[in-house]
């Protein structure tokens, strides 16, 4: 298996001319600003972390594996402890849901030393108890990943920005090998599991998930999984009733960034 040292290589030689083209992060703390991304809610892993997901059916929720995983110990966290915050913003959100069932990539291996597979499996379905169906909250369509220089955004949660979330309209594809997507967009601890979008004719498409941070001259890059192949596997899992069982023993403890707050967000990966 090739290891991660390819990636971290092709990294570090990228150009730095994309990262001028980007737009800054834009903060969305109203309902008239962010009515549009109400379907990127944050995941609140049983009041120990909380990630990022997205909706892409009205009761199914786009994220990273590895939020389901305690970051210590490895095992599996209680998905029925996940709660879905969709559009949350200073104290609410536009609708509340917790999560039935969770299904994670087969392939993704949380014990597996840091890889370009680890990363390109790294994706969950969580399956909503209720549908959101409400006019305002719509699902994400997904897309076929972007070519190197193409433009994409993010809508993601933080450590310092947990409260609503934040829209990076325009970073850059970087590079694409071994299904692993590496773009120029700004992503922090809470960020995993966000969605990265293509826009279409207007139309914000899902074409990636953010799995992790890496490292260039300097720079911080970002790190998103393949999508509509894994994805499909997902939905097949689904269909055949994976994701209900619960592992004994399973931990629900994060580990501790600053004081009282845990991380369950984008892992730090320096080449």
């Amino acid at each position: 298996m090739r290891r991660w040292m390819s990636l971290s290589l092709m990294i570090v030689v990228l150009t730095t001319a994309a990262f001028a083209k980007d737009a800054r992060l834009k903060r969305l703390e109203t309902s008239q600003q962010g009515r549009e991304w109400d379907a990127v809610g944050r995941l609140d892993l049983g009041g120990t972390g909380f990630c990022t997901g997205a909706l892409v059916a009205p009761d199914l929720v786009l994220t990273a594996a590895h939020c389901l995983f305690d970051k210590t110990t490895g095992a599996r966290i209680n998905h029925t402890k996940v709660e879905f915050l969709a559009g949350w913003r200073n104290g609410r959100a536009s609708a509340y849901r917790n999560v039935r069932r969770a299904v994670v990539h087969p392939d993704y291996d949380v014990s597996e030393d840091v890889s370009s597979e680890r990363v390109r499996n790294d994706l969950a379905l969580l399956e909503l108890h209720r549908p959101i169906r409400d006019g305002n909250i719509l699902p994400f369509s997904t897309a076929q990943r972007p070519r190197a220089g193409d433009h994409v955004g993010v809508v993601s949660y933080a450590k310092d920005r947990s409260e609503a979330p934040s829209l990076q309209e325009v970073c850059e594809v970087l590079s694409r090998q071994e299904g692993v997507l590496v773009t120029s967009c700004t992503v922090d601890f809470g960020s995993s599991g966000a969605p990265i979008f293509i826009f279409d004719d207007g139309r914000a498409q899902i074409v990636s998930v953010v799995s992790a941070k890496a490292e260039s001259e300097g720079r911080n890059v970002s790190l998103g999984t393949a999508l509509i192949a894994p994805l499909e596997v997902l939905k097949a899992e689904l269909v055949a009733g994976k994701g209900y069982r619960v592992e004994p023993n399973q931990a629900e403890r994060r580990v501790s960034v600053t004081g009282g707050r845990h991380d369950t967000g984008a892992k730090f990966i320096k080449p």
